[in-house]
């Protein structure tokens, strides 16, 4: 009788060994943590990538949780939201950091625990992460700057709006327009900060009509500056050319009316999208690749109209 029980306790003991949540754990066992560095109800952009990941999550079986700091500048919120995630012991991270390296800190804490981070939109400066999911923001501004170069024929004024510096895809938007411009032989008046806020590149535009008249053309660093940039230079009848970067439906819009010049379209989707399909390939050990890239092209009104639903 000792013996049988001897056997059945090893059985048991076997069988818990080898059906623990690491091995054979189906997907609704893992939970994905989406954090977004702006909030989706507020830019189309995050709205897309929230979208994207929410309808991959739902068709692979993986719980999702997506949090976002208020502004895209508050640093320190993001940090605590993803730290209470690793608290909670959620099984990946999907994050589009605010800072290229104030994160560092927190990631170190997720690599502690086990948890991968992949990285989505804005590359960071952490050596761990499993992957970079996004787009080459560098070519994308130059692609905006190129159509600047085109359309005016290498000759005038031109302004850039930036965003966030210190968030490496505005940063790269910027340097690659900035670079693309100069080269071409355009003039560099003006390059101000709008923060990537809408009543801000109006603001923003206005003191650079005021100060600057003879510009010529524009470069935003993201539609929603762009279109506030628009909304400033049709308020003082002027006609300029204003490229944007995203190319929102609202932004497609204003190019199909004449508003805006053109956008640089990224696949914020295929973000979220990549990013949780390549989280959960992690979870379950199968390789992931370093640098997943999800492309850019120029909106105009030749094409805007399929950016425009």
């Amino acid at each position: 009788m000792r013996r049988q029980a001897a056997v059945l306790l090893a059985l048991v003991l076997m069988t818990l060994a080898f059906t623990g949540p690491s091995v054979g754990a189906g997907a609704a066992n893992y939970t994905i943590l989406l954090s977004m560095k702006g909030p989706g109800s507020g830019n189309p952009f995050w709205a897309a990538v929230e979208r994207g990941a929410r309808e991959t999550a739902k068709s692979l079986g993986v719980n999702l949780v997506v949090l976002a700091p208020p502004a895209e500048t508050d640093v320190q919120a993001q940090i605590s939201q993803i730290e209470d995630q690793i608290a909670k012991r959620v099984s990946a991270i999907v994050v589009a950091p605010t800072d290229v390296s104030a994160l560092n800190t927190t990631f170190d804490k997720a690599r502690a625990q086990k948890i991968p981070v992949l990285v989505v939109d804005t590359d960071g400066n952490w050596p761990n992460k499993l992957t970079f999911i996004g787009t080459d923001n560098r070519v994308g501004g130059a692609l905006g700057g190129k159509f600047l170069c085109d359309s005016l024929k290498g000759k005038g004024d031109v302004a850039l709006i930036t965003g966030v510096m210190t968030t490496q895809s505005i940063r790269a938007r910027i340097e690659g327009a900035r670079e693309t411009v100069l080269k071409c032989g355009l003039k560099v008046v003006k390059e101000l900060p709008a923060n990537s806020d809408r009543a801000m590149g109006q603001q923003v535009m206005e003191d650079i009509l005021t100060s600057s008249p003879n510009v010529k053309g524009v470069f935003a660093a993201n539609d929603l500056m762009a279109l506030g940039a628009a909304n400033a230079a049709k308020a003082r009848g002027k006609k300029i050319l204003i490229v944007g970067f995203d190319a929102i439906p609202e932004a497609a819009q204003a190019i199909l009316a004449g508003n805006l010049s053109a956008s640089v379209a990224q696949s914020p989707y295929n973000m979220g999208k990549f990013g949780v399909q390549n989280a959960l390939k992690a979870l379950q050990n199968k390789p992931v690749a370093k640098r997943i890239d999800t492309g850019t092209i120029l909106v105009t009104k030749k094409n805007a109209a399929q950016f425009a639903k």
